[in-house]
């Protein structure tokens, strides 16, 4: 093969691995020949089933750049500018007695350069006369292709669509179109658009799954079905994982931007009794006016009763500021940081759940049949109000002796009688689900015959 002899254009944001594959076909050879000239001492991440990762990524030496720059036939600064990875060094093998040898090493995409997707092969045919299959760095909000009206999947799971079609859903595209001027005030406002995305997202997403027992809900089914080609069927879990990010996203702008605005702040305010603090009810101006925002007036009251979410915790943060309440030592009060555990699940890692679940003869598909939603519903919502009453113990640490230590062990009671409440109940659908009582017995801690007892006596209280 003589290198640069066909011109191989990068596209923005590819993966440094991505043209390396589409130079490959350029030349019709396999992605693995043209590898053979740079030393690799590591592998590309795989699926479960063997396949490579699409989002797997190659980071080069100072060799080994020269080397693709040659290949494609264009400038190192051309292939610096468009792929993120092209500048990036990795000690192992820019430095040592090997450094001037052309090698590469193996990465996982999001640890180099964030998210990547896979890029619209219409637009890759427009732009280098070739439909082959590309990955792009490529955040979440920045995922439907105007041009083609696409939504651009995850590269990252093991599945084999590369988009959805979104010219059913005009309001999924008209939403792409608004996010740059969301993103515009969230500066203005002083706030990352990411951090601002990245919020609604988890919000909005948390809502999707809660939604599966909304009996009002018409919007997301419906959307759904479309992205699914007219109908999920009986891959409707499948679909919900797979279409999850594009049926949401025009929510998840409208509340990004709500978020953003003084006027909604001011709303979670006055909900929240101003300086005379008052319990959320289910009528909640804030909740109210949120679910209005999102085109469902009847969403408030479920929005009132969830209080473990990125939502309460968001309007928490900014009913604390105004009191001008302080944490503990180093705790740091910012209404747009989104904790490690309310982050959404992944596409990549809730099919791997399904497919460990398949694995294991569908353990988790019966648990969820057999447990009611309003059993798994109220666990919820005892852990969270136990949570919930937990954090109110921050800053209780001054005053009268006998006065602290009189709220810090009624709120720890509290807290403790909701997670034994919490106990049973998971205890009982476990049962219900086919579980041994005696090994709900050994997880619980308790006694076999004590735990029988107390959930024969739950019965008899139903």
């Amino acid at each position: 093969m003589a290198a640069g002899v066909l011109r191989t254009v990068p596209l923005a944001g590819e993966l440094t691995a991505s043209l390396i594959s589409r130079v490959a076909a350029r030349y019709s050879l396999e992605a693995s020949s043209v590898l053979h000239l740079w030393t690799c001492r590591n592998s590309p991440a795989r699926h479960d089933g063997g396949g490579v990762r699409a989002d797997a990524e190659v980071v080069l030496n100072g060799a080994g750049r020269g080397v693709l720059a040659e290949l494609c036939g264009v400038k190192r600064e051309v292939l610096a500018h468009a792929l993120p990875a092209f500048t990036m060094d990795d000690p192992k093998i820019s430095t040592g007695r090997e450094a001037g040898v052309a090698q590469a090493r193996w990465r996982a995409a999001a640890a180099v350069a964030g998210e990547a997707a896979f890029g619209c092969r219409l637009c890759t045919a427009r732009r280098t006369g070739q439909a082959l299959r590309a990955v792009r760095y490529l955040p979440r909000w920045q995922r439907v292709c105007l041009r083609h009206g696409r939504w651009l999947l995850d590269a990252d799971a093991d599945q084999p669509l590369e988009h959805l079609d979104l010219r059913l859903l005009p309001e999924v595209v008209a939403a792409q179109r608004r996010w740059p001027g969301v993103a515009r005030r969230a500066v203005g406002a002083g706030v990352e658009p990411e951090q601002a995305f990245m919020l609604a997202h988890a919000v909005v997403a948390r809502w999707w799954e809660q939604a599966l027992y909304w009996e009002q809900e018409e919007i997301w089914p419906r959307r759904l079905h479309q992205l699914a080609g007219g109908n999920a069927g009986s891959r409707l879990e499948w679909w919900r994982i797979v279409g999850r990010d594009a049926a949401i996203f025009p929510e998840v702008v409208v509340v990004a931007r709500a978020l953003l605005e003084p006027a909604m702040a001011e709303v979670a305010w006055q909900a929240s009794g101003g300086m005379q603090p008052r319990a959320r009810g289910a009528d909640d101006a804030f909740c109210h006016r949120l679910g209005e925002r999102v085109g469902r007036t009847w969403l408030g009251p479920e929005l009132a009763a969830d209080h473990g979410s990125p939502l309460n915790d968001w309007s928490g943060a900014i009913v604390r500021a105004r009191r001008h309440e302080t944490g503990p030592p180093g705790w740091r009060e910012d209404p747009w940081r989104l904790k490690r555990e309310q982050q959404p699940a992944t596409m990549a890692g809730q099919l791997r759940v399904v497919a460990a679940e398949a694995q294991s003869g569908g353990s988790g598909t019966r648990w969820r049949a057999t447990a009611s939603a309003e059993q798994r519903f109220r666990i919820t919502q005892l852990v969270d109000e136990a949570r919930e009453q937990l954090m109110e113990l921050r800053g209780v640490h001054s005053g009268a002796t006998a006065e602290v230590a009189r709220t810090l062990l009624e709120h720890l009671s509290h807290s403790a009688a909701l997670i034994d409440q919490a106990l049973v109940h998971t205890a009982a659908a476990a049962v219900s689900a086919g579980v041994a009582l005696e090994d709900v017995a050994q997880w619980s801690r308790l006694p076999a015959q004590e735990l029988a007892e107390v959930l024969a006596a739950g019965e008899g209280e139903d």
